[in-house]
């Protein structure tokens, strides 16, 4: 596998992985562009690079995919990334976005021997405080159990929050501002397939989300009451 050390590789590479499992996101070169403040060719020109590299499959025109290799260099900096995360959290007590954008810049500069002794100091977690899964050493992320974006619950069914998938201040403010974090219990109300929206209910408070927003949320199904759940919620 090649090993590249630009950080613009890095990113390239780790948001092309998290758009493939996005829902909504395309890995066209355009969006990626997009998300990394760049311009269209040079998104087009990295992609060339890293197809004759045989990191990244391209195609004009087309979506863009990993390789296997690529696949492998993107899980790394992924595993990188949220263990900086959860340790800024759970050590220097972080908030969300913070914890976020520190992991942005530490990420490229962290080596194996640091990462490993990071890994084991917080005892080998397996989420970050997003609730997105971190990957171990060898790239293996532990199978969870089925999950879904809020934008996809059943209404009368309930929830808990169990991965916030977003990089701005802005949504982890909202996010916060409503007590949607991760953990939390929530029933679906109504779903507005026309208008994008989902109408949900977590303990006192009743909130609409468009789908852009509810896309970021995801959720994992509880089989408890909606009654208890909101019980639950007002007393916690």
């Amino acid at each position: 596998m090649q090993n590249f050390n630009s950080i613009s590789v890095e990113n390239f590479i780790k948001t092309i992985y998290q758009f493939e499992l996005r829902e909504g996101k395309d890995t066209r070169s355009g969006s990626i562009a997009k998300e990394l403040g760049i311009t269209n060719a040079a998104a087009t020109d990295m992609a060339r690079k890293l197809a004759s590299k045989n990191i990244v499959a391209y195609q004009k025109y087309k979506a863009l995919k990993l390789t296997a290799d690529g696949k492998k260099m993107a899980l790394h900096i992924v595993r990188r990334h949220r263990l900086w995360e959860t340790f800024l959290h759970q050590v220097l007590g972080l908030n969300m976005h913070e914890i976020h954008q520190e992991a942005e810049l530490l990420e490229h500069a962290t080596s194996e021997f640091l990462l490993d002794k990071i890994d084991a100091f917080l005892g080998n977690p397996t989420t970050d405080p997003h609730g997105d899964p971190i990957p171990n050493k060898n790239g293996v992320i532990e199978k969870e159990k089925e999950v879904l974006t809020l934008s996809a619950a059943k209404v009368g069914e309930c929830y808990e929050v169990c991965r916030l998938v977003g990089g701005h201040k802005e949504f982890y403010d909202f996010c916060q501002a409503n007590k949607l974090t991760v953990g939390a219990f929530i029933s679906i109300n109504k779903q507005y397939p026309h208008t994008k929206m989902t109408e949900i209910e977590i303990g006192s408070l009743r909130i609409s989300l468009h789908a852009d927003l509810a896309g970021m949320i995801y959720l994992k199904k509880l089989k408890k009451s909606a009654e208890h759940i909101s019980s639950t919620s007002k007393n916690g």
